[in-house]
């Protein structure tokens, strides 16, 4: 199982954004874009690419699986409900390579069937971005997932902070996502820098 390409993981919901925390060094960057018309929502998407491929950058789209395939996107992320009407032969023919969602251990049985490249779990603490319908997970079940799932890559996600990535990756997380930390920082693109400094500490410790 290849690994992720960074320890870091920004979650962002705009081109602009792709461009500038792939500027910042971000080599993994996640578009997740809600409530766009139809052609607004490609051309987000395309810019976000051209961004992306000028940066350097792994471009994950959350949830648009045909414009994924259509665009040439590196990764695409689904949540459990978009496995019902994501066509998985296509994506795996494509070559996309494909993240998933979790919550709980029937999530993670139904995710492992569908060959991930990652499994996300999630939220690892409370988060105020979008309604859950799980409660906090905390560190310990990255613990437990990495243990069950093995070499295949595990992400963190929900309310996570720079004070908090090293309790991730110490808990068994290859890498760690944010939302909230990057975009509403007074100093995203410095953010950026701290939590590589941070996410290159924590891997020289390990060797």
């Amino acid at each position: 199982m290849s690994a992720l390409p960074q320890k870091i993981y920004p979650v962002v919901d705009t081109a602009e954004w792709v461009n500038r925390l792939g500027g910042a060094g971000a080599r993994f960057i996640q578009l997740r874009i809600k409530n766009y018309s139809p052609e607004k929502l490609v051309a987000e998407i395309r810019q976000a690419h051209t961004y992306a491929k000028q940066h350097g950058v792994c471009l994950v789209l959350n949830d648009y699986w045909q414009i994924a395939l259509d665009e040439g996107i590196d990764y695409l992320h689904l949540g459990q409900e978009d496995l019902d009407t994501a066509d998985l032969a296509a994506i795996r023919k494509a070559g996309v390579r494909l993240g998933i969602s979790t919550h709980c251990h029937e999530e993670l049985d139904r995710a492992l069937v569908c060959a991930p490249d990652y499994v996300a779990l999630g939220p690892i603490w409370p988060t105020r971005l979008k309604k859950m319908a799980f409660g906090p997970q905390g560190v310990e079940k990255l613990t437990e997932w990495k243990k069950l799932i093995g070499d295949l890559p595990l992400v963190a996600i929900g309310g996570i902070t720079f004070e908090r990535l090293r309790a991730c990756l110490d808990a068994g997380a290859d890498s760690v996502a944010a939302v909230s930390d990057f975009t509403l920082h007074a100093d995203p693109e410095g953010q950026v820098k701290r939590w590589l400094t941070e996410a290159d500490a924590e891997t020289r410790a390990a060797v």
